[in-house]
């Protein structure tokens, strides 16, 4: 019984680390929220693509390979991507009234010009992103 136990702790232990791993990976090839470097691109009239995600959310999971898809479509100097995190970017989501995570806001300088919230829906999803791009 107690083998089976400690079987039980290393299945749940790799699986635990397997999706730490998959939520780091997602944001490969996005650039991590800085507050400094966000002004400064909207201060330059950039379009933002911004992904407020959390490592715990199912949602935002759900999310990442529909904006990975748009990342690596859009990818160009005109639009930069940005992951914000919701654990612990606290400042950003009370200036932008951001209620909670798998929320993603569309910039064009300093006007928000879309906003989804919980769309995981592909084709919604994309089509809010893409016709604010």
């Amino acid at each position: 019984m107690l083998r089976i136990f400690a079987l039980i702790a290393v299945i749940g232990a790799v699986v635990i680390g397997a999706m730490q791993l998959s939520a780091k990976a997602d944001t490969a090839g996005w650039q991590t929220y800085d507050a400094a470097e966000f002004t400064m691109a909207q201060n330059k009239g950039k379009t933002i693509v911004v992904d407020v995600y959390a490592d715990w959310c199912p949602t935002c999971r759900a999310q990442a390979p529909i904006l990975d898809q748009l990342r690596t479509e859009k990818a160009s100097g005109d639009v930069q991507f940005v992951k914000v995190n919701f654990d612990d970017e606290k400042t950003f989501l009370r200036q932008h009234r951001i209620p909670r995570q798998s929320t993603v806001l569309v910039f064009k300088g300093k006007k928000e010009v879309a906003r989804s919230i919980a769309e995981t829906n592909r084709n919604r999803l994309r089509n809010v992103v893409l016709g604010a791009l």
